[in-house]
């Protein structure tokens, strides 16, 4: 397993939002990657970017999970700007919220009306992937929101209709990264990354537990899912 320590600075909490993108989204000032492009973090993300790209990319994989061992870590923060910094590059990438028990990303890409998400693609076979996702946030980089919060989400992500979905996006996107909810509360990550098939852990400096990233590094591996590196935040 290749492990890669990266750091830089942040939560899962957005700062306060910043100029609106167009009439559908502001951003929030925790985009570093655009807010603040050449500080200290934002230039820990691009070296994230650059691993992500050489060890993942040009291997041609095109999925990855995000997973974080407990809540607090800066998943979502590490998440939005990695997704940020890989369109920068020209690649075509698709955000997806896959944390439908506490949503993240739209704090970071806050909508003016609230879109339909994953949950409703997977409860409501009305409603298709292209009547929720939303393109061209930025340049390159399309959203899939969460949706509304479900208590069902595990059997939602365990149904074939999440498995095809994925499978899709990885069609018609470079890259698809996907958030997902704490590991110690839910086992929704693992059935993600059993599709996406590959995953990166977040860790967090004074908060993370080296036995919960190696469990779940365990967890994620038992389930034939790769893990290519960890990422340490300081927060």
């Amino acid at each position: 397993m290749n492990i890669s320590q990266q750091i830089a600075s942040g939560d899962d909490h957005a700062g306060a939002p910043g100029i609106p993108i167009d009439d559908r989204f502001t951003l929030s000032s925790s985009l570093v990657a655009l807010g603040d492009p050449t500080g200290v973090q934002a230039e820990s993300i691009r070296v994230l970017r650059a691993h992500i790209v050489a060890k993942h990319l040009r291997e041609g994989r095109r999925s990855l999970a995000m997973a974080g061992p407990a809540s607090g870590g800066g998943c979502s923060f590490v998440t939005a700007n990695l997704a940020v910094a890989l369109a920068q590059t020209g690649a075509s990438v698709l955000l997806i919220d896959g944390n439908m028990r506490a949503p993240r990303l739209d704090a970071f890409f806050t909508p003016r009306e609230a879109p339909f998400g994953l949950s409703d693609c997977l409860s409501d076979h009305s409603i298709g992937f292209s009547d929720a996702v939303q393109d061209d946030v930025l340049p390159r980089l399309s959203l899939l929101f969460a949706g509304a919060p479900r208590e069902d989400a595990s059997e939602l992500l365990s149904g074939a209709e999440f498995k095809s979905l994925i499978e899709s996006c990885i069609r018609d996107y470079d890259i698809v990264l996907i958030d997902t909810p704490p590991a110690n509360n839910f086992a929704d990550v693992r059935r993600i990354a059993s599709v996406t098939r590959y995953a990166m852990i977040v860790a967090c400096r004074d908060r993370s537990y080296v036995r919960d990233v190696r469990t779940l590094i365990e967890e994620l591996e038992s389930d034939k899912s790769q893990v290519i590196g960890t990422y340490l935040n300081v927060r």
